[in-house]
């Protein structure tokens, strides 16, 4: 199911009973839906066209042309897409090498699907001109922090990740305006990662959090929301691939900053680079 739909039918039952209609309306002949008028969607479910753009906005696109565009690219690849493959009992090594690498391209792909070219180049902007860049995330999010903080560090960020909950608050309190702080969630809703950047974002920060797609508190707080796919419910490893579909966008987003202001980071990524590999000549014998 595309990631659009999975996410309408996760939420159908939190929606004013308004959007639920054009939710439900969407989810009966959602190939339809790309050659509508918002007029058309608003007569068939019984709303107004500004109750049609309020939902749009309320799952984060900019208003119904953005929506048909993405729910028609999610559908144009639905028959190419294989379904998540969770684990089964007695699987043979080779099988399960089949299903970590379907999982793995799956979740990168829906993930491309997602994401809005906008959007990334705001956080792209933002992140190379930040004074100061504070990561939150706990548990399997606060791997994905580690990560973008390592590379931040390499290209001279001032950068810290946090995955205790009471430093990220600490932290977030001592922002300013100038400065970023980013929050990686999955399922957007874990309370002290949300705390960390309303916290951040009353002090003055500019916010980004990065979610699986659908509505959620995280989302919400925050001044660019990022979305990765969302996996089908009752996967049991669901986190492999959630973290791999989290981990591409910080791929992106690094190296859109190192594009961007190639003169300026380069030379500190080479140079980090350099003083690597000479301490480990010094210390380890070139190991």
């Amino acid at each position: 199911m595309a990631a659009i739909l999975r996410a309408l039918q996760q939420e159908l039952n939190n929606l004013p009973s308004q959007e639920r209609r054009i939710a439900e309306v969407i989810m009966q002949s959602p190939s339809d839906i790309p050659g509508w008028t918002i007029s058309h969607l608003a007569e068939q479910s019984g709303t107004s066209a500004a109750t049609v753009t309020r939902f749009c906005k309320s799952f984060h696109f900019k208003g119904f042309p953005d929506f048909k565009m993405k729910l028609a690219a999610e559908l144009s690849h639905a028959s190419d897409e294989t379904a998540y493959q969770d684990i089964v009992a007695g699987n043979s090594l080779s099988k399960i090498v089949e299903a970590i690498e379907a999982n793995h391209l799956a979740s990168i792909s829906d993930t491309t699907r997602l994401l809005d070219l906008g959007r990334l180049e705001q956080t792209v902007q933002l992140l190379c001109q930040a004074r100061r860049v504070d990561l939150y995330g706990v548990a399997t999010s606060s791997i994905v922090t580690q990560d973008f903080y390592q590379k931040l560090v390499r290209i001279g960020k001032s950068c810290t990740a946090f995955s205790d909950s009471h430093m990220q608050i600490t932290s977030a309190s001592s922002l300013a305006e100038g400065d970023v702080a980013m929050a990686v969630s999955y399922s957007g809703e874990t309370p002290e990662t949300i705390d960390a950047l309303h916290c951040a974002k009353q002090a003055g920060a500019s916010t980004i959090s990065l979610t699986s797609y659908g509505s959620n508190k995280l989302a919400t707080v925050s001044d660019i929301p990022l979305f990765t796919s969302s996996l089908e419910e009752g996967m049991r490893r669901g986190d492999m691939a959630s973290r791999i579909a989290l981990l591409h966008v910080v791929d992106i987003l690094f190296t859109g900053m190192v594009s961007a202001d190639f003169d300026r980071f380069i030379p500190r990524l080479e140079q980090s680079y350099h003083n690597v590999q000479s301490y480990r000549v010094q210390h380890n014998g070139g190991a």
